[in-house]
């Protein structure tokens, strides 16, 4: 019989582990954290005058009146018809399939009268179609693209 006493190993808790971990948990945080003085910076961008910019011989400006009646870049479209306001929206593409169609209806214009022109616009042979927009304020004119 053996009556030694035994040497029992203690447990021992490894740490280098935990302090990996831990470190890795460290960068997560601080890579992903906002930085709230970033959006605090003031910026004064640069102006540009966007009239200037725009190629007016691609535009093809459509006007809808209130009471349906159509005007291609300001000419008056006699009749109500698809094929006439797409006979009057080739006539007017000057630079063909790339030209853009930019339909200003009043807002008071029958749904009717804006889909007949985008239908126009299709059998013409023009894909791009933009709407004109006039801010709340009332004042000058902007673009939603659709």
């Amino acid at each position: 019989m053996n009556f030694r006493p035994r040497h029992r190993d203690e447990p021992e808790i490894n740490l280098i582990p935990f302090i990996d971990v831990l470190l890795v948990v460290l960068i997560f945080l601080m890579l992903s954290t906002t930085y709230s003085k970033f959006t605090e910076l003031q910026l004064t961008l640069p102006v540009a005058d966007a009239e200037q910019q725009r190629d007016r011989p691609k535009e093809i400006i459509v006007s809808v009146a209130s009471d349906g009646r159509y005007a291609v870049n300001k000419q008056t479209v006699n009749d109500r018809s698809v094929n006439t306001v797409a006979a009057a929206l080739s006539g007017a593409a000057s630079a063909g399939k790339d030209s853009v169609v930019i339909i200003s209806a009043d807002a008071n214009a029958p749904h009717q009268s804006v889909v007949t022109v985008m239908e126009a616009a299709r059998h013409a042979g023009l894909s791009q179609i933009t709407f004109a927009t006039q801010p709340s304020g009332g004042s000058g004119g902007s673009r939603s693209t659709h």
